[in-house]
């Protein structure tokens, strides 16, 4: 057999071409799997059978879910389609499973063929869906991701990314408005760039990430003052936010 050795360390897009290469045809893509040697960088789904692992486990313990979960905290996880593994799965180290009070909000993205053709996306159905959560007040922390300003930077179209990040200000101002008529303190963050480069040197478009430091922004009727950090601190700045105590596994600082 030939031997493929898949070096992503991700597993997003790793478990889809491993499945499709190792483990069940897909007719629909006219895709067979193959007969392989397949090795990961990293266990991409436990499900999948006669995959070699190099590193099989983090074992990643008292993440912010995790630890707001002992602390009998609740929390919001939402965002749509494109982002929605981002802020459950990821965000959570890489446990599928929901922490106790933990609720899941999904929001479809659109179906279209690139997103410079509605680069709105469904960020207004994310702002409509979290405000009445505010308004309740019941929930204790909420990670919400607003995918338009990475999704359609990638595809490298100038206006569309302009109509994007303004989609992006009107509901950030619609959520953050909520949030401090109900007494939340909100934590504005990116975790890489995209959209703020939107042409090369050369002239031609720009569709990848960028490496450029991205904003920390804290939105609080009281707190007026945060230091530079990396995207380290967040936790431990956010659990000091709420009362809770840092556990000996986040070895970063809080903001405040």
């Amino acid at each position: 057999d030939d031997v493929v050795i898949f070096f992503n360390f991700r597993t997003d897009r790793g478990r889809q071409l491993t499945e499709v290469l190792s483990q069940k045809d897909k007719n629909l893509l006219e895709m067979k799997k193959q007969s392989l040697y397949f090795v990961t960088l990293t266990n991409y789904d436990k499900t999948f059978k006669n995959i070699k692992v190099i590193y099989n486990s983090d074992n990643i313990e008292n993440t912010l879910g995790e630890v707001l979960e002992t602390a009998n905290k609740t929390q919001i996880r939402i965002a749509e389609t494109e982002k929605y593994p981002h802020v459950t799965f990821f965000f959570s180290g890489g446990r599928e499973k929901e922490f106790y009070g933990e609720k899941r909000v999904l929001c479809p993205s659109p179906k279209v063929a690139t997103y410079d053709l509605k680069p709105e996306m469904s960020a207004y159905e994310i702002r409509d869906a979290i405000i009445p959560e505010l308004e309740k007040g019941d929930v204790d922390f909420v990670c919400l991701n607003f995918a338009n300003g990475d999704m359609v930077g990638h595809t490298g179209v100038f206006d569309a990314a302009v109509k994007a990040c303004e989609t992006v200000d009107d509901c950030t101002k619609g959520v953050i408005t909520s949030g401090l008529e109900n007494g939340y303190t909100t934590i504005l963050i990116a975790d890489h760039g995209n959209c703020e480069t939107m042409m090369n040197p050369d002239g031609s478009p720009h569709t990848a990430h960028t490496t450029n430091p991205v904003p920390i922004i804290l939105i609080d009727k009281e707190i007026k003052l945060i230091t530079d950090g990396v995207l380290g601190d967040i936790a431990p700045t956010i659990l000091q936010l709420m009362g809770v105590e840092q556990p000996k596994e986040m070895t970063r600082k809080s903001l405040l």
